[in-house]
C-alpha cells in the first residue's frame, strides 16, 4: 500500500507561528477550519500568500490545511506563505 505524499511545515513571522499541511488535491485551502477568503478578507493578504504556489505553478495541485496562532493578520499571513514556501 502506498501513503499519499503529505507535507507538514512551519512557517514564522513576527509573532505568528503557521503549522501547514499540504496534501496533494485540487487548491482548496482551510485556515484555522475556515475558508481562506473568509479568514483572510484582504486581497493583498491572499496575494502574499499565494506567491510561492504561483511561482512553483502548483496552484491547484495541492490542498492546504493550516493551524496558525499569534500575531496579527499580516504577520499570519507572511507565517503562511513561509510554511508553503518550505
Amino acid at each position: 500500500m502506498v501513503e499519499a505524499l503529505k507535507y507538514t511545515t512551519v512557517g514564522r513571522r513576527k509573532e505568528s507561528v503557521a503549522r501547514v499541511n499540504l496534501i496533494p488535491g485540487n487548491g482548496n485551502i482551510l485556515v484555522n477550519g475556515r475558508e481562506f477568503v473568509k479568514y483572510f478578507p484582504r486581497e493583498t493578504d491572499r496575494i502574499l500568500i499565494m506567491q510561492p504556489l504561483v511561482a512553483t505553478n502548483n496552484m491547484n495541485k495541492f490542498d492546504i490545511f493550516a493551524n496558525i496562532m499569534g500575531g496579527g493578520i499580516s504577520g499570519q499571513a507572511g507565517a503562511l506563505r513561509l510554511g508553503i514556501s518550505r
